[in-house]
């Protein structure tokens, strides 16, 4: 069956994006003038492109210098043409550089169209700044990839300042980015540039939002559509981690993006193309992307993926590697069950933790007895008993090592999801008493599980509230690679220029890889609240590989109702409930054919 949805996109400044998504991607059909040989080499683009019209002009030089900004606001006919037309005029003289920036409403993935008019019939060229936030707009810095230039400003993954040259009289199209902001300047003295109009160009995937998530608090509401939407726009050729900087496969940082998607969109090939894609470029001995703890993500994923959308025959695609991998780590455990991936390895759980180096072996430890739990029962679904014992007696034994997490939060959200650490006492010693400025926004998904596995889902929605909220404060319109609750106190928000007495949050602060303006706010591992709150609010769980068995066990917290949707290759589930006077929680659920449901 097909659904058809539309899915209000709500963007800054009360502007409304409508866009209507549906299932199926068409056959792509090719000129008859193209030959066989040329068809067989062609490579289809799955995207969709949108042409948006600004939303806001943030700022001019002034209006001597820069005329009729307003007429960019305007939607335009898209062409070219003869005759009188008021356009925007920019202009340079006696010395100066003039230019203006754009506010497109939302972060987007692509670039822009500009078209100039009539009064322009020579060819100008132009300074193109593309910003994540106003302040990386105006950075005068063309990084070279390395952190160490003004305010982290980069070209590194993705060019987001350089010169064009607009054509006279005509358009042209430029850009391949993450960004909502755009400045554009004159290049050349003495001149002028007339310009008709300026769109983006957002490049996505064409897909329904199939999941759904609305309660009594809005501002859950909203980080749960930011962290979808945070993951749809690094939905691009494969699953990126970031639409700006780190346009990159990573095995480690995509499993919040693959349990949103799971939540979301439900069935999409960006998710097995890509674990493909980390396979068959990672020949073994080696681990993907030269990190260990991120091979084992990819089995933890190929599982997660697997009892969501139930493929056996994708599944068994994998069998071969995948057990060749589980044998490979067995060779990385000690006689006495401790990990022993050392040597000249990348010991990696999260940026924050990289120096802690017992924390890294107490998360590690408790990784692998994940992995090796899950890649138990996949080898039981692969008809591998004999492995499958093998790997379930190593975990068995790993789990008898309690490495001590060092206070930290990452290890000990690892610890308590494995089993080794009591899931109460982390969440009382280690995370409560950070509260969110302990958490990340990679981790922070892993650390809100330890919350709801101890029974502090109250804890956990406040937690969200106030590292996911702090975000939304500060003009996220997607989720940002770091964030850090501290440095925002006294920050000034994204969309606009900062004044002198407040922090330049993007420009100023940051550390490790994403230092200042090199660092991505639209970063697909932040997603982890969408997943959580469907999975632990909604309270939908997977039993049974392909959703054959949910379990509904909502917990509402101070919510006084939730209500939603969740995709499954059967269709799709819906959920609402309702808290009574007396604290009860009433609830309403609708099943496909072949999904069986069961209560708490």
């Amino acid at each position: 069956m097909k659904y058809i949805y539309t899915f209000s996109l709500s963007v800054m400044k009360g502007v409304l994006l409508v866009l209507m998504f549906s299932i199926g991607t068409a056959k792509a059909q090719f000129p008859p003038v193209y030959t066989d040989q040329m068809i067989a080499a062609a490579s289809v683009d799955q995207m969709k492109r949108v042409y948006l019209t600004p939303q806001r002009i943030v700022w001019t030089s002034g209006d001597s210098l820069v005329q009729n900004a307003d007429e960019l606001l305007k939607k335009g006919e898209g062409q070219a043409y003869f005759g009188r037309q008021t356009v925007c005029r920019i202009t340079n003289k006696n010395g100066s550089v003039s230019g203006l920036i754009l506010d497109f409403g939302k972060e987007i993935q692509g670039g822009v169209r500009i078209m100039t008019s009539q009064s322009n019939r020579v060819t100008r060229k132009v300074r193109l700044r593309f910003g994540e936030s106003v302040s990386e707009t105006c950075s005068d810095v063309i990084g070279d990839g390395t952190t160490g230039t003004e305010g982290g400003a980069t070209n590194h993954h993705a060019m987001r300042d350089f010169e064009i040259t607009l054509p006279g009289y005509g358009n042209i199209e430029v850009g391949n980015t993450g960004f909502r902001f755009l400045r554009i300047d004159l290049a050349e003295p003495d001149a002028m540039v007339a310009i008709k109009e300026v769109k983006a160009i957002a490049v996505y995937r064409d897909i329904p939002y199939v999941g759904s998530f609305k309660s009594s608090d809005d501002t859950l509401n909203k980080i749960w559509e930011t962290g979808a939407y945070t993951v749809h726009l690094c939905m691009q050729d494969y699953l990126w981690d970031g639409i700006k900087r780190d346009r990159m496969v990573w095995g480690g940082d995509m499993h919040p993006e693959v349990m949103t998607i799971n939540s979301v969109f439900g069935y999409n090939e960006v998710v097995p193309e890509t674990l493909d894609f980390l396979r068959e470029h990672t020949p073994l001995p080696a681990f993907m992307n030269g990190i260990p703890s991120y091979s084992m993500w990819w089995i933890i994923m190929q599982h997660d993926w697997y009892m969501y959308q139930g493929d056996l025959e994708y599944l068994s695609g994998q069998k071969d590697y995948l057990t060749a991998l589980l044998d490979q780590l067995t060779t990385y455990v000690a006689e006495n069950g401790e990990e022993n991936l050392r040597g000249r390895m990348f010991r990696f759980l999260d940026w924050p933790s990289v120096r802690d180096t017992a924390a890294i072996h107490a998360g590690i430890q408790a990784l692998m007895v994940l992995t090796f739990e899950k890649g138990s029962f996949l080898c039981s679904e692969l008809n591998e008993p004999d492995k499958a014992e093998i790997f379930h007696r190593l975990a068995e034994k790993m789990k008898r090592v309690t490495p001590d997490p060092n206070n930290s939060n990452q290890a000990g959200a690892l610890l308590a999801m494995a089993g080794i650490l009591n899931p109460e006492m982390v969440e009382k010693e280690i995370i409560m008493p950070k509260g969110a400025d302990g958490y990340t926004s990679f981790f922070g998904y892993y650390m809100l599980q330890a919350q709801a596995l101890a029974g502090n889902y109250q804890d956990a929605l406040n937690n969200i509230r106030q590292f996911w909220g702090g975000m939304l404060k500060l003009g996220a319109t997607t989720f940002w690679e770091e964030f850090n609750l501290e440095e925002a106190e006294n920050a000034a928000p994204i969309d606009d220029i900062v004044p002198q007495d407040m922090l330049d949050y993007h420009y100023s602060t940051g550390a490790n890889c994403y230092i200042g303006l090199r660092r991505s706010l639209c970063h697909g591992w932040s997603a982890g609240p969408t997943p959580w709150l469907s999975e632990n609010v909604l309270g939908i769980k997977i039993l049974e590989p392909g959703c054959k068995k949910i379990k509904v066990e909502p917990h509402l917290g101070d919510l006084q109702w939730a209500e939603g949707t969740f995709p499954t290759p059967k269709g799709v589930v819906y959920v609402k409930h309702t808290k009574k006077k007396n604290g009860k929680i009433v609830s309403e659920i609708k099943a496909p054919e072949g999904v069986e449901i069961v209560g708490q």
